[in-house]
């Protein structure tokens, strides 16, 4: 007959080692995050290309992820809508969409404190621009 010290030992023992595997797996996928963030390139977009409409566009990682509509006008974004935007504290960056739009690229600075969000946010844009063409 099992005593009840060794059905804890046990269940204690299963636990840990179910913690272990459940934090190993998050370590991983935030290393891999943090990999796709950092490789993560915006382009420049020639908007001379880019015939007028409605374009959407979108990208996500695990963490951090946008939906972004694209309105093209005369040659010029005209109106950028955050359709979805999944962050962690990267609200801030949604200001990029109003920076877009006034420097008419993405070529612009990423928000301080939100620098995930705002890559994130460009490349959506940059994907939406892309199915333009």
């Amino acid at each position: 007959m099992i005593s009840i010290k060794k059905i804890v030992v046990i269940v204690i023992c299963a636990v840990i080692v179910v913690l272990g595997i459940w934090g190993l797996k998050y370590l991983i996928s935030i290393q891999q995050y943090q990999k796709i963030i950092s490789n993560l390139k915006i382009d420049t977009i020639d908007l001379s290309n880019i015939h007028d409409g409605k374009y959407t566009g979108s990208f996500n990682t695990e963490y951090v992820g946008a939906e972004v509509s694209v309105v093209v006008k005369d040659k010029k974004i005209t109106n950028i809508t955050l359709l979805n935007h999944k962050n962690e504290r990267g609200k801030p960056a949604e200001v990029i969409l109003q920076n877009v739009v006034k420097a008419q690229s993405l070529q612009v600075d990423t928000v301080s404190g939100a620098t995930n969000s705002s890559k994130v946010i460009l490349k959506a844009i940059e994907n939406a621009l892309n199915s333009a063409k």
